[in-house]
């Protein structure tokens, strides 16, 4: 089931989510539908958050995105990007390389809004599987900006957050209106 994708402007993205214990019905449904939901939007990346719900809880896809290739690696072992996705990972926890580069960058919760942004070249990330199983991945290229991305929406952090003062002021009235269009739908 498509769900709708919370806009700029709901709290509920500068919620922290917590930390889900244990997987049960509730879970494996809201994964099944944000898949789902990300899929039909044409992203590469959704956090609970941005559903309405403020759980420790991410899907990921980047397997059609072929402009801006990723690595990575399970486990400690390479693996084929479309043979690994689309991922479900649960309580992530990141830790990015120094290196940094900049981006083009774009989220379902701010239609028609994109900014170059600074973001680590790798990144590890440990968390775990709908099976209860603890995974570790390696990544660079578009699965490292998306993983770091999405991490962020579960800290209640938002990409605009990390844009420079002058990329911010220049879709500042855009945020503006799209703000004021959720806080109107809202009431």
């Amino acid at each position: 089931m498509r769900l709708p994708i919370r806009k700029y402007g709901d709290p509920i993205l500068r919620v922290k989510g917590k930390r889900i214990e244990a997987v049960d019905e509730h879970i494996r449904l809201l994964a099944e539908n944000m898949l789902e939901t990300m899929h039909a939007a044409n992203g590469v990346g959704l956090a609970a958050q941005q559903v309405g719900e403020a759980l420790q809880l991410t899907v990921l896809d980047v397997s059609q995105v072929e402009d801006r290739p990723s690595t990575l690696k399970l486990n400690g072992e390479a693996v084929e990007i479309a043979t690994a996705m689309p991922l479900v990972l649960l309580n992530p926890t990141l830790r990015v390389a120094e290196e940094k580069d900049s981006g083009s960058e774009g989220c379902l919760s701010f239609p028609d809004i994109t900014a170059e942004i600074d973001r680590a070249t790798t990144v590890e990330l440990e968390g775990e599987t709908l099976e209860g199983e603890k995974i570790r991945i390696e990544a660079s290229g578009l699965l490292s900006r998306a993983l770091q991305h999405e991490v962020d929406h579960l800290n209640g952090i938002l990409f605009i957050d990390r844009m420079t003062s002058a990329a911010k002021a220049s879709v500042a009235s855009k945020l503006k209106r799209l703000q004021k269009e959720t806080q109107k739908g809202m009431e």
